[in-house]
């Protein structure tokens, strides 16, 4: 395919506001594809335009006194940054990343456009908040956004599905393009003792894992009430749970019996310290269209418990690279004995995520269907 001017709009990035597994997803696109496309990062930030692996970064600064109102100016922002860099030579695609920025699809859809749905307000909400005029907002952006562009990309079959049913988007618009890893950021020669040291654990105590928002969608209240249930039986378990949210408070009074620390957000570094120093990770979600911390889980060759869901659903294969149980709190709790009364199971099967990160979750061949979407998109 010949070399391609593109535009990103998306309203986080890895070097910049950051907010959850978006920005290390459409960073890394960006970055690839900008080994044989000209690349265009429009999102937010305070800091002036700067230029990284490649890919241009354009910043803005909006305001609003809702979500809704943020994004909708935001996107006639990003549109006004667009235009002064469209007028010499045309921007041939120009991609858009979940709802944010569908106000800027609106003005420019007469463009060769793409839109990526990363997920969508009723996989984050589910009916919780049907009634909740931003919800209503939020999916009726979705909605249009799918509507408009010519084409539509979805990170797992399940997303697919999902917005198909949702938003009546046909089959022949929407391509499954996932997510990529970077293996070689989460894997790191460590000394697990010390890590657990650190944060007052015993070096052979089992370290479960939680990272990831408290919020409803990530089932950290799934996470506590299993493991009220393991502790029965393995006094010696201890919990870190890395993150924050609005179920914080909650859960820290739920679990004030239980073996859990509640680290808050925690620098790369020591994510990476964590995952590497830890037995086992836990991946609770009620809904996960794909699931970035199962792969860098994988990639530090950490076996998986994680919901039969979405993503996590699609890419795990059950008892070969990690174990999925039920949404629930007594199938979590099952799998997670399952892993750390057998950790010599358990780490096989750890390494076997580390050989499928390898085969089919590498940044290259990811960014080369991308690149089939775009060459769909301009025929």
């Amino acid at each position: 395919m010949e070399s391609l001017k593109v535009a990103f709009f998306c309203w986080e990035s890895m070097y910049a506001e950051r907010v959850g597994g978006l920005a290390s997803a459409a960073t890394n696109l960006a970055e690839n594809m900008a080994k044989s496309h000209e690349v265009h990062f429009f999102t937010r930030g305070w800091m002036p335009d700067q230029t990284i692996n490649n890919v241009s970064y354009h910043y803005c600064q909006p305001q609003g006194c809702n979500t809704v109102q943020y994004c909708e100016d935001m996107s006639n922002q990003m549109v006004n940054q667009f235009h002064q860099f469209d007028r010499k030579e045309k921007f041939d695609i120009l991609h858009f990343h979940d709802w944010h920025a569908v106000q800027a699809l609106h003005r420019l859809q007469q463009r060769d456009t793409i839109l990526t749905y990363h997920s969508t307000e009723y996989g984050r909400n589910g009916n919780q908040y049907g009634d909740w005029w931003e919800y209503r907002e939020i999916s009726g952006k979705e909605w249009y956004g799918g509507l408009i562009a010519k084409r539509v990309t979805a990170v797992s079959s399940i997303l697919k599905n999902e917005v198909m049913n949702l938003y009546n988007i046909p089959d022949w618009k929407c391509d499954v393009v996932p997510n990529g890893v970077v293996p070689q950021q989460y894997r790191a020669e460590i000394d697990p003792g010390e890590v657990k040291r650190a944060y007052g654990i015993h070096p052979y105590a089992p370290l479960i894992l939680f990272v990831g928002r408290l919020v409803y969608q990530k089932g950290p209240d799934l996470f506590i009430e299993a493991l009220r249930k393991v502790c029965r039986e393995r006094w010696d378990a201890k919990v870190i749970v890395a993150g924050d949210g609005g179920m914080r408070q909650y859960l820290q009074e739920r679990a004030r019996d239980l073996p859990v620390n509640f680290v808050g957000y925690i620098p790369d570094s020591e994510y990476v310290r964590l995952l590497n120093a830890c037995n086992l990770v836990v991946i609770p979600s009620r809904n996960e269209p794909f699931g970035l911390v199962l792969l860098e889980a994988w990639s530090a060759e950490k076996p998986v418990v994680a919901s039969n869901v979405g993503g996590l659903s699609e890419n795990i294969d059950s008892f070969m690279n990690g174990i999925k149980a039920d949404p629930t709190p007594d199938s979590l709790a099952w799998g997670i004995r399952s892993m750390i009364n057998e950790p010599w199971n358990a780490e096989v099967l750890g390494r076997r995520g580390r050989g499928k990160v390898d085969r089919m979750f590498q940044w290259n061949p990811v960014a080369s269907r991308m690149a089939d979407t775009y060459a769909r998109a301009v025929s």
